[in-house]
């Protein structure tokens, strides 16, 4: 075969030859063309035990977008997948930026998510004293009380171990409340659920897992109550105290007497929630902008386990303006 058979016109034969494979490219493409989806996958935060940390409502998932030749997409699920967030160099404060990175089992292009906002949190463990709540029948009085947690090496009354963001622990207390009213000189429940409280209100341990990452954990969850109670009621009279104000009077003028009516109460209860009454504290009050006397009607928080005989008290500012300071010479 002659050369001049292959060279002659090659430019045109190779341009053919080009042509040849772009239409075997469309045609491939056409059966099988780019696409996209999005999938929803389930975030993986990484352990944190070298970094005890924990995550504020952390989301559970995140939307993931894969692009690729359509036989590809069509086959892909969420299971090919792997979203991770790693923790272990995060920083407690709020509104933590977390990166996360997303891989795929399957050859595909993946658009990596934009990062989450969490609030983070420094995880401690705080032992408390689980408290007894309890009411006694008309003409009882509570005498006294206990928990016992049901495992016999814990200390009595039973203490439990909460562990959780540190936040959490402000003004912590565990308690059991007794069911019913007791009117019998002693009185025993088992099993009775321990419920926590702090500064921001009821602590719902079964949902937490809901809200942090890792779920918070308190190794006791039920103990066993025992009441004691004694015919009758009684009585004491204490004062009432003010809190200071939430926010002062006025620029330039100042608080100079309060006045609280009435100043004593009489309180009613059982022996034993009396015992550790000394003093009825009234709840702040605002002052913001006042420039004169001011008088508020609020109600008397009496403690849990009494009663008293008046509901509310009146609080009474004198405000007046600052002294003049005479210039020092």
């Amino acid at each position: 075969m002659s050369w001049r058979i292959v060279t002659d016109e090659w430019r045109l034969k190779l341009l053919a030859v080009g042509l040849a494979v772009l239409m075997l490219g469309a045609v491939a493409f056409s059966q099988n063309p780019p696409t996209s989806a999005t999938l929803t996958k389930g975030i993986v935060y990484a352990d944190t035990t070298n970094n005890p940390v924990v995550l504020i409502n952390a989301p559970p998932s995140v939307k993931v977008t894969v692009t690729g030749l359509s036989n590809q997409i069509a086959i892909i699920t969420p299971q090919n997948l792997t979203a991770t967030v790693d923790v272990s160099h995060v920083k407690p404060g709020p509104a933590q930026k977390l990166n996360v990175f997303v891989s795929s089992t399957i050859h595909v292009n993946i658009e990596q998510p934009a990062p989450i906002v969490v609030d983070v949190d420094t995880v401690t463990t705080k032992a408390v004293q689980v408290e007894v709540k309890a009411n006694a029948a008309p003409g009882w009085s509570i005498s006294g009380s206990s928990a016992t947690c049901p495992d016999s090496s814990s200390p009595d009354p039973c203490t439990v171990h909460f562990t959780g963001p540190a936040s959490w622990m402000t003004n912590l207390h565990a308690y059991v409340t007794f069911p019913g009213l007791v009117a019998a000189n002693s009185t025993n429940s088992k099993n009775q659920q321990i419920l926590l409280q702090n500064s921001n209100g009821f602590v719902d341990i079964s949902s937490c897992s809901k809200v942090l990452t890792p779920p918070c954990n308190l190794d006791v969850t039920a103990t066993n109550v025992r009441v004691d109670a004694v015919a009758g009621v009684t009585t004491s009279t204490v004062p009432l105290l003010d809190l200071p104000p939430t926010h002062g009077p006025a620029n330039g003028y100042r608080i100079t007497a309060i006045t609280i009516t009435p100043a004593t109460v009489t309180v009613s209860g059982d022996p034993l929630a009396l015992s550790k009454v000394r003093s009825v504290t009234l709840p702040a009050v605002d002052l913001s902008g006042r420039t004169s006397d001011a008088t508020f009607q609020v109600a008397i928080p009496y403690p849990d386990g009494a009663s008293g005989s008046v509901a509310t008290a009146t609080i009474k500012y004198s405000i007046s303006p600052n002294p003049s300071v005479s210039p020092s010479p």
